[in-house]
């Protein structure tokens, strides 16, 4: 029985796919961007090799980086999992592919584009139905681009129709196959994407390959798993110190509440008994009340107890 292919979206298997062969990156590139077919000419993928084969080594670089013929800078990478934090990851890496460029003593104008596209396995914009959403600066009020800067391309693999016969669309497909009848589905669409389904069957035949992809894919549900659980203790963690903190500030709280009622009862004992003594000494109920803060009421009360 033949073996489950390996998914596009693994992060081993997509750096094989596009990190070493131009003509399916070329392709893929020219349905996402709309740059001149000249700039694809010079493509040079920086770091094209996976050097690090364990999952557990971190310098591994799993996205592709590339360089198109007239200097600008491409990052494309695929997320499988949605992080909280990932908008703001995403301006990081992208403000940090412009900060890249220049060196102590280069000028500014050595700055060239850059443009960052994730492939995202979840939605990551409720806004619309889109599965290719493209971010630039503009000015909001007049339409005017910030020119020759930065953008960067989100691609929601779950909003992909299956009606879309664009280029970009048949790759959005392929990138969402996860069977063999699905990558001979994506195959047919185009000789790049046919190109690309060869390579995920002759991986997926390589025990070594298979195991490296494997071991990565494990590593990550591994990696979410651990963070899951640190979430976990740190809520149970937290609990627990909110109701030590709870008890603490409510123990406080009752001893300062019975201490005011204390006071309070005692105060009110001190004036009861001064009362009575006023009284005992013959002193008149008008009297009473004025040295001792009670009512005409509760005077009466005490006289009348005096006497039972």
């Amino acid at each position: 029985m033949a073996k489950k292919p390996l998914s596009p979206t693994n992060d081993f298997v997509f750096k094989r796919i596009f990190g070493e062969n131009h003509s399916i990156l070329e392709d893929f590139l020219g349905s996402v961007l709309d740059l001149p077919t000249d700039e694809y000419k010079g493509l040079e993928i920086v770091d094209p090799s996976l050097d690090q084969e364990y999952s557990w080594d971190k310098h591994g670089v799993l996205d592709v980086k590339i360089h198109t013929s007239s200097g600008k800078v491409i990052d494309v990478e695929v997320q499988v999992k949605h992080h909280r934090s990932i908008w703001k990851r995403m301006l990081f890496y992208t403000s940090k592919m412009i900060a890249g460029q220049i060196k102590s003593g280069h000028q500014y104008d050595r700055i060239n584009s850059v443009i960052n596209i994730l492939i995202a396995d979840f939605v990551m914009i409720k806004e619309n139905n889109a599965y290719h959403n493209r971010f630039r600066l503009y000015d909001k009020n007049t339409g005017a681009d910030y020119p020759d800067s930065m953008e960067i391309h989100v691609l929601e693999l779950p909003k992909i129709l299956e009606l879309d016969g664009t280029q970009l669309g048949n790759w959005m497909r392929f990138f969402h196959a996860r069977t063999e009848e699905e990558l001979k589905m994506a195959a047919r669409t185009s000789p790049a994407i046919e190109k690309a389904c060869g390579i995920i069957r002759v991986l997926s035949g390589s025990e070594r390959d298979r195991a490296i992809a494997e071991a990565r894919e494990k590593a990550q549900m591994d990696m979410d798993s651990m963070i899951g659980d640190a979430r976990h203790e740190g809520r149970e963690e937290g609990l627990q110190e909110g109701v030590k903190k709870g008890l603490k500030k409510g123990l406080k709280k009752g001893r300062q509440e019975g201490l005011k009622k204390g006071l309070k009862k005692g105060r009110q004992e001190g004036k009861l008994e001064v009362a009575r003594n006023a009284l005992r000494e013959g002193m008149s109920v008008e009297t009473v009340v004025k040295i001792s803060g009670l009512s005409l009421e509760e005077i009466k009360r005490l006289a009348a107890g005096l006497t039972d």
